[in-house]
């Protein structure tokens, strides 16, 4: 069967994830966790045959998929297909700001509703029609081999729905963490999950940094 192999890859921690602020199309860098995020990411990828990594233009994600390209020495390309959900009149805003500032928006927005979209953003059936034609575009032209895909919260979630047949409605239950190694496999048929949030190569970073002594 004609398959590809596919690692996504959130990036890596950013200021605005600790303030839980709306990122989505805002260009807001990786913090100083986040930077370190991706060079553990980088490192545990050194070892995989990786034919190309492609990221999302957003810079949070450029300089995740940088590290691995160094690393790596796998191509990279830029794929703004594959940028975080645009909230539109969300961007910028705290969860707690759109509660109080905007209560129905804030509602509409918790129940998943697949064709509500925030004024000026995108909605989850936009979305998901636009990550499931830009992983078909780019498996495609990688049949038999293994591919990097670094993107968002949003375009993770999307895929993983994908992989499992999960509505856009039904409740997450499942991580999105930043850096994580997801794995899935694409056929002409979709999507299947293989992995999901594998943070080991962050989990034994943290645990050998508390071992060092601490000048």
């Amino acid at each position: 069967m004609q398959a590809t192999r596919i690692v996504a890859v959130r990036h890596g921690e950013t200021a605005w994830n600790v303030d839980t602020r709306i990122q989505g199309h805002l260009d807001i860098p990786l913090n100083d966790t986040g930077l370190w995020q991706a060079e553990r990411l980088a490192r545990a990828l050194v070892g995989e045959p990786i034919a190309a990594i492609y990221t999302s233009d957003l810079q949070r994600a450029r300089a995740t998929a940088q590290a691995v390209a160094r690393a790596t020495g796998a191509p990279l390309s830029t794929e703004p297909g594959l940028r975080e959900r645009s909230f539109g009149c969300f961007q910028g805003r705290t969860f707690a700001q759109i509660e109080a500032e905007r209560p129905e928006d804030a509602r509409r927005w918790r129940r998943r509703e697949p064709d509500y979209a925030p004024e000026g953003g995108e909605s989850l059936a936009a979305l998901r029609a636009r990550i499931t034609r830009i992983t078909h575009a780019l498996a495609q032209q990688h049949l038999g081999e293994q591919v990097l895909l670094v993107a968002h919260g949003g375009v993770l979630d999307t895929l993983y729905r994908l992989a499992t047949g999960q509505e856009i409605q039904t409740p997450r239950t499942w991580q999105l963490s930043n850096a994580a190694i997801n794995r899935l496999l694409w056929t002409p048929d979709g999507l299947t999950l293989v992995g999901w949030a594998d943070t080991r190569h962050l989990d034994e970073a943290d645990e050998a940094a508390r071992d060092e002594p601490h000048s």
